[in-house]
């Protein structure tokens, strides 16, 4: 049986903020990367689709550079989220964050038809900056190492209050 997600982050991101290629669960096309608790870490697990190919039985970079972008940003959210005294689920929106670094470093190549696990562990820098570093593994094989660090969204990105 394949692990995932239950309950995560991206649920619970307002309808405008929601389309993001990489984890926007109203985008269509996109990969729905989702993101959640495990324990005191952070998880995202996918399975990157036959179209996600570099060379045949290998899996195409970029899509491990936008997990690791999209789970740093669902991470960030959920421990600001937490600080804030609420959990997924509270009723309360959780933060959302924009990546104002990534850095990714590829250890192995990734074998196509594997789920991915990106594991992170969140760290804050500053009230509004935190650094996620993330760990993607498939099957018991380390493939990439990355770190984000993600800002909170700035307020001109928020749609006018009436």
């Amino acid at each position: 049986m394949e692990e995932k997600v239950v309950h995560a982050v991206q649920d619970e991101y307002p309808d405008d903020f929601a389309w993001c290629y990489g984890c926007g669960r109203l985008n269509e096309h996109g990969h729905h990367f989702r993101t959640g608790w495990q324990g005191e870490q952070t998880v995202t697990i996918y399975t990157p689709r036959p179209e996600h190919t570099a060379i045949p039985g290998f899996v195409y970079g970029g899509v491990i550079a936008s997990l690791i972008d999209c789970h740093g940003t669902g991470s960030a959210a959920l421990a600001l989220h937490r600080k804030n005294g609420y959990e997924l689920g509270s009723g309360e929106a959780p933060p959302r964050f924009v990546t104002a670094s990534l850095n990714v470093e590829f250890l192995k190549p990734t074998p196509q038809g594997v789920p991915l696990k990106a594991i992170g562990t969140v760290e804050e820098i500053h009230p509004k900056k935190w650094k996620v570093k993330t760990e993607v593994y498939a099957g018991d094989t380390l493939c990439a190492r990355g770190e984000v660090v993600a800002v909170v969204m700035p307020k001109t990105f928020l749609p006018p209050t009436e």
